[in-house]
């Protein structure tokens, strides 16, 4: 499965094979849309995404998205998606995910031009795998500075620090 192609023609059936048993197993009001993502910097944001719908949508939302990640995660694995090409899949629900990538953007970018000036390191909360690449990836045009993750998981963080330290 190393030459995946990512289209929704290509993986949206076997999505919906592995999705739709879940889903009636657990009984959960749940529909959902899969599209392709058109964003402007492919390689933070996903290609397809999985939009969930319906009166069990806030039980995917609930302690900060936990429902919705483990089913992303058991879809990954069951499409045998290798570790580098996860974040091209993004189950959400009402852009709550995709709100979270563009928020992270903003962020790591302010934390990175606090960090030029006043040279003094950032640290971010502990964020999921997902979230620390996006961060390591906005900032790879920055010069100045360096990032990287410290931590064990589940308390992984970002680092911003200037290059002069």
């Amino acid at each position: 499965m190393a030459d995946i192609e990512w289209t929704v023609d290509a993986l949206g059936s076997r999505i919906e094979a592995f999705l739709d048993p879940v889903l009636d197993a657990a009984d959960l009001d749940l529909e959902y849309d899969i599209f392709t993502v058109d964003r402007s910097e492919k390689d933070i944001g996903p290609e397809i995404a999985v939009d969930f719908d319906g009166d069990d949508t806030s039980l995917l939302l609930q302690r900060r998205g936990e429902l919705l990640l483990s089913l992303e995660q058991l879809t990954v694995e069951a499409l045998r998606i290798p570790h580098h090409d996860r974040h091209r899949l993004l189950f959400d629900v009402d852009e709550y995910r995709m709100v979270r990538i563009d928020e992270l953007c903003l962020t790591a970018k302010k934390a990175a031009e606090q960090v030029i000036r006043t040279g003094k390191r950032f640290t971010f909360q502990p964020m999921t795998s997902r979230e620390r690449r996006i961060v390591h990836i906005s900032l790879r045009g920055y010069d100045s500075i360096t990032t990287f993750s410290e931590g064990v998981p589940p308390n992984r963080y970002t680092v911003i620090e200037s290059k002069r330290d």
